[in-house]
């Protein structure tokens, strides 16, 4: 019997690997994917699946032709919902019933007189309240009265958009995710997160710290050699340095860094304020309508990734306060307006490596995540503070997603067969650092309280 179990198994492995074999050499199209890869990003969320056979990972966009999609949730006033790039286009006129952040509150409890709860409830335009448990919730003003939504309720609505946006491409509708989340959070985030994907409808299969799944988008599982990996994660909002060791397929995370409030948004609001000044000294006028502040955001934005590929660009205004104006931003301008931001990002990573025991020359790989780390300036400083380039192949706006579909299709049997990547938690805690910006608005606010 045991010999007739053996070789009935060894058939239906040699079944597998014969039709893999048979669909990669002649192109047969790849059964439907089971399980989404999903990256919910504080500042932006993707999702992601990975073709069996041929051994594609694929990030699917929205109807809008985004794969980045803004993890912003807008409450109109009679409860309808928008989602994404539509939601934060209404921002400035709806702001106190547009949410976003939410992932910085999820899994969380506060005390009603923590330092940290106080600063963001001043901070953004909505209201963030707290339940008898000190959990965060986000009131919103309704036609038809107040309306209370928690964290988890706002993911699952990015979730949701993007499973949707997901199903129109595929023609089928997934029902399971592996789904990203921070290498910090403590288990009670990483099950609040889940339980984001689950008010969705979808079965989590597995959470994955996001500096993991980075890893696996550059293969570096299966790279001979490779044991130490610095992951440097700056996005719209936040700086992460995690350093991993890598064996076997297991990943551990061996020091964590980071600065939550200095990202690529801390970089346009220099070169807006620029901008502004810059206006009031030509037309003797301050700009405070709405409208032309979101025009000056959004123009500085896309001037800022502009600059990414020239040394130059012209920012085009046609604002209500003052007319047409146009102003030629340079790189070099750019980086001296972010000279000191800039400068911080060293800051985590010498800390991290630190706390790993670690010198830059004990460093095998060295991966970028996150949006902002196309800014010339921070590769150059990166690659100036380990004296070596690091991986740039995956977008690094797409990495997270990508590793989380590759995991998806390996614990979905997709072809090629590859090793799972596993994870132990860290044992350190994450250690926070703040620019000197940060640090005086902090005593400004202790000192208006007394």
């Amino acid at each position: 019997m045991a010999g007739a179990t053996g070789s009935l198994l060894a058939g239906g492995i040699f079944i597998l690997l014969l039709a893999g074999w048979l669909g990669q050499k002649y192109g047969l199209p790849p059964p439907p994917p089971k399980i989404a890869g999903i990256d919910l990003g504080t500042t932006y969320s993707s999702i992601g699946i990975y073709h069996a056979v041929t051994g594609e990972t694929i990030i699917l966009p929205d109807d809008l032709g985004k794969k980045s999609v803004p993890s912003v949730v807008a409450f109109l006033p009679n409860g309808t919902v928008l989602i994404g790039t539509r939601a934060t286009e209404q921002q400035e006129h709806n702001p106190k019933r547009t949410i976003y952040d939410a992932k910085r509150f999820i899994g969380r409890n506060f005390e009603k007189n923590n330092k940290d709860f106080l600063s963001d409830q001043k901070r953004y335009p909505f209201k963030i309240n707290l339940d008898s448990e000190g959990k965060a919730f986000f009131e919103i003003p309704l036609d038809s009265g107040t309306k209370n939504v928690y964290p988890e309720e706002i993911g699952s609505l990015i979730i949701g958009y993007l499973k949707s946006a997901a199903a129109k491409h595929l023609g089928v509708t997934l029902g399971q995710v592996v789904i990203s989340c921070p290498a910090e959070f403590n288990e009670k985030q990483r099950n609040f997160t889940a339980k984001a994907a689950e008010i969705a409808e979808m079965e989590v299969r597995r959470v994955i710290s996001e500096p993991t799944a980075a890893a696996l988008a550059y293969g570096l599982h299966k790279k001979q050699g490779v044991e130490n990996v610095v992951v440097v994660d700056l996005g719209g909002g936040t700086l992460d340095v995690s350093v991993l060791w890598l064996q076997g397929g297991v990943f551990v995370t061996q020091a964590m860094a980071g600065n939550n409030r200095l990202g690529g948004q801390d970089f346009n609001d220099r070169v807006q304020k620029h901008l502004i000044s810059k206006i009031a000294e030509k037309f003797g006028k301050t700009i405070d309508n709405k409208e032309d502040i979101q025009q000056i955001r959004m123009e500085v934005e896309k001037g800022k990734i502009r600059l990414t590929n020239v040394p130059s660009t012209t920012i085009s205004l046609n604002l209500k306060t003052v007319g047409k104006w146009n102003y030629e931003l340079t790189r070099d301008e750019f980086e001296t307006l972010n000279g000191d931001l800039l400068k911080a990002i060293e800051l985590p990573i010498t800390a991290a490596l630190a706390d790993a025991n670690l010198d830059t020359a004990d460093v095998d790989e060295i991966v970028l995540v996150g949006g902002s780390t196309q800014v010339p300036a921070v590769r150059k400083i990166v690659g100036r503070f380990f004296k070596k380039s690091a991986n740039y192949g995956v977008d690094p706006e797409l990495a997270v997603v990508t590793g989380a579909s590759v995991q998806a299709g390996v614990i979905g049997g997709g072809w090629p067969l590859q090793v799972a990547a596993m994870e132990l938690p860290a044992k350190r805690r994450k250690r926070h650092f703040f620019t000197e910006e940060q640090k005086e608005n902090e005593k400004d606010r202790t000192i208006s309280e007394l």
